[in-house]
C-alpha cells in the first residue's frame, strides 16, 4: 500500500427507531505500517470552520485508537470486549463518552484495507446507540468517483439503498 491514500469512512448509529442514519465521508491522508500496527493520518475540515481537525487512527488486531486534535479534542480507545470512557471536548462543551467495543476487525490486501469497529455508545453513562464504523483505505491513485461508483454497485446487489452523503455532520457529536 502506498503512503498517500484515500479513506472512505462510514459511520452508522442504530438508534431505537427506524431512523438509523449512515454518514459517509471521503478523505485524503497518509498511511504507514510499523511493527504490525497500521497508522492513518488525515485532516478534516468541519462545516463553518477554517482550521482543520487532525485525526490519527492507529489499529491492529482487536484494537483501534482514534485521536482528534483541533476544534475537537478526544482520544478514543476501541478494544474488543472492553469498555473505555473518555472526555470528548468540543467548542460547545465536554461530554463524557463510553465505548463498549464488541468487535474490531480488518482485512488487508495490496489494493485495500478494510477496518470495522462495532460498539455501543454511551454519553454521560447513559446508553445512546449501537454504532459501527467502516473504513476503506485505498491507494490515492484511485479516484473518489470510482470508489463511490464501486460502493453504489455493491449496494445495488440488494444490501440497501445506500448512505446519505453528508460531508460535515454535527460537529458536537462527530464520533
Amino acid at each position: 500500500m502506498t503512503k498517500e491514500v484515500m479513506l472512505t469512512i462510514r459511520g452508522l448509529q442504530f438508534d431505537q427507531g427506524p431512523d438509523s442514519e449512515e454518514i459517509e465521508t471521503v478523505q485524503w491522508g497518509q498511511y504507514y505500517k510499523k511493527n504490525g500496527t497500521h497508522y492513518l493520518i488525515f485532516d478534516e475540515v468541519m462545516e463553518g470552520e477554517k482550521e482543520p481537525v487532525r485525526n490519527v487512527i492507529k489499529f491492529r488486531e482487536q484494537e483501534m485508537n482514534l485521536m482528534k486534535r483541533g476544534m475537537v479534542n478526544v482520544y478514543m480507545a476501541f478494544e474488543e470486549c472492553k469498555k473505555n470512557i473518555t472526555n470528548y471536548h468540543t467548542p460547545y462543551g465536554s461530554l463524557l463518552i463510553g465505548m463498549d467495543t464488541r468487535r474490531v476487525s480488518f482485512t488487508e490486501s495490496e489494493e485495500e484495507i478494510r477496518l470495522r469497529v462495532e460498539y455501543a455508545l454511551e454519553v454521560n453513562y447513559e446508553y445512546l446507540s449501537d454504532c459501527r464504523i467502516d473504513i476503506r483505505i485505498q491507494p490515492a491513485g484511485k479516484s473518489a468517483g470510482t470508489a463511490r461508483a464501486e460502493g453504489r454497485a455493491a449496494r445495488q446487489d440488494g444490501s440497501g439503498a445506500g448512505p446519505q452523503r453528508r460531508e460535515s455532520p454535527d460537529p458536537r457529536m462527530r464520533i
